[in-house]
């Protein structure tokens, strides 16, 4: 029951900002799609939803603080929030912290300790290739560097990749 009360609140932390709760949505969308497709069990299935639906939540917090929202400030800033958001929706500990770590590592591509992780990373930066209008060769740079999981090459490649050619 995590996931939907967690969704939901999600959207009415942004206060209808459009952006950043499309944005979030299709995180989640190819967060869970990819672990899925993976057969994660259902606790890991459940960590890379709830990572996905809260990874950007210091964005509104970095762009009033910072004036803007850089991924290095989200990962500073967002711990603490998540902590939080998880703790009033009776988290149980050990998932909150490991949320916590997500969200403060999602921009993050070295040192990746889990499967987790790795799935957050991989459906954010499809989302965020869209969205910042990435190159060809700068997905394809992701592609050999970042992506471990064989779904999140597969949607990478099918995405932008496929019958393309490099910029």
């Amino acid at each position: 029951m995590l996931i939907p009360e967690a969704t939901q609140k999600m959207i009415d932390f942004y206060h209808g900002n459009l952006h950043d709760i499309a944005h979030f949505l299709k995180v989640y969308a190819y967060a869970k799609t990819i672990a899925e497709l993976e057969g994660v069990s259902h606790e890991m299935q459940e960590r890379c939803e709830l990572a996905a639906i809260l990874h950007d939540i210091a964005c509104p917090l970095c762009r009033k603080k910072y004036g803007e929202a850089a991924g290095h400030l989200q990962e500073k800033e967002g711990p603490a929030l998540a902590e939080a958001f998880l703790a009033e929706l009776n988290c149980p500990e050990p998932l909150k912290s490991r949320i916590a770590f997500l969200v403060g590592h999602h921009h993050t591509t070295v040192g990746v300790d889990g499967l987790d992780w790795q799935i957050l990373l991989e459906a954010d930066f499809l989302v965020n290739a869209d969205e910042g209008h990435a190159t060809g060769k700068a997905i394809e740079a992701m592609l050999h560097s970042v992506y471990r999981t064989k779904s999140g090459r597969r949607l990478l490649e099918s995405v932008y990749l496929r019958g393309r050619i490099a910029e």
